[in-house]
């Protein structure tokens, strides 16, 4: 059984905004970016996918998918099982090809999306698995696959080494004397190995961090941890897609919730303005019919395509 963070369920919107507010505390994750890079402009669409479509062996798993992920943006993906979260997410990263649709990075339209192009226009993705090496130290991990070496190719270890020591001290928070960049992967805890991951992806210039269950077999307190770096992707500027189960976890830092639901968008809903009660009897009646019966009460609003956004002015 899951439950909200404390406090969360009976806040208002506004309570929960001014609470989500950083503090001067706040976990510094914007030192990972090197050089550094100024946020882009409030209100640019990172991402757009327009109607996209795809079946596998005449099953069809998205069918006329529309969203868009904004600057600066971090956007909850959610569904049930087999709702279609992970074929949207391996057509977003290149994996699969769509049979329908058109997918833009920064408004360009991009044809034939690879895995490779797709991390060369600033995609990474956290999975569920950490994707990283437990027996190797955190330097190796960091640059896995992205070594730094000299002019005549040998690895520069030593300034690998050093760029993780900052790394780990400015944006990892890890101040413990004991953890060190060769301490082995294998010694952090969940969290701590979820958040080596955005890190690293971060500092690889990352402008979209896909995070597949990133808080799948973490402990409460590892939770809050991981939930900090993913407010920290927001504050570098960059965006997520934060894929979960659990909406407590996802709506205490989304911007925008994305109901997805037997391959279809069953909605997108602003965290501003509906209370996580509200999103939780929302979903339950997508899961048992599907569709919404208040239609007047969540027509589409401008600008989120395909997108229940809207409520009333007695709920706004």
């Amino acid at each position: 059984m899951t439950f909200p963070p404390a406090g969360e369920s009976g806040m208002s919107a506004d309570e929960r905004e001014s609470a989500r507010q950083p503090s001067q505390l706040a976990n510094p994750i914007i030192a990972a970016l090197e050089p550094a890079v100024m946020p882009r402009p409030e209100g640019e669409r990172r991402l757009e996918l327009r109607h996209i479509s795809k079946a596998f062996g005449g099953v069809h798993v998205l069918k006329d998918v529309s969203m868009d992920l904004g600057s600066s943006e971090v956007i909850g993906l959610l569904g049930d099982n087999g709702a279609g979260k992970s074929t949207l997410i391996k057509i977003i990263t290149g994996v699969h090809r769509p049979d329908a649709g058109e997918i833009l990075f920064g408004g360009r339209r991009v044809e034939g999306l690879t895995v490779q192009k797709a991390r060369g226009l600033g995609v990474e993705t956290v999975y569920q698995e950490r994707a990283l090496a437990d027996q190797l130290p955190l330097w190796r991990n960091i640059f896995m696959g992205r070594a730094v070496g000299g002019p005549l190719g040998f690895l520069k270890v030593g300034d690998m080494r050093r760029m993780t020591a900052k790394l780990m001290s400015e944006s990892m928070g890890f101040t413990s004397a004991v953890l060190t960049p060769n301490t082995v992967v294998k010694g952090l805890s969940g969290g701590e190995r979820q958040g080596l991951a955005i890190v690293r992806a971060l500092h690889f210039q990352a402008d979209i961090i896909i995070l597949d269950e990133p808080t799948m077999g973490l402990s409460l307190r590892e939770t809050e941890k991981l939930l900090q770096f993913v407010e920290g992707i927001r504050t570098a500027g960059k965006s997520a897609i934060f894929i979960d189960h659990n909406i407590f976890h996802v709506y205490s830092v989304a911007d925008r919730i994305v109901v997805l639901d037997r391959g279809r968008v069953a909605g997108q809903f602003p965290t501003s303005r509906y209370s996580l009660d509200e999103l939780l009897s929302i979903m339950r009646e997508v899961a048992t019919g599907g569709a919404f019966t208040e239609q007047e009460r969540y027509r589409p609003a401008a600008g989120l395509p395909g997108a229940a956004t809207g409520a009333s002015e007695d709920h706004a």
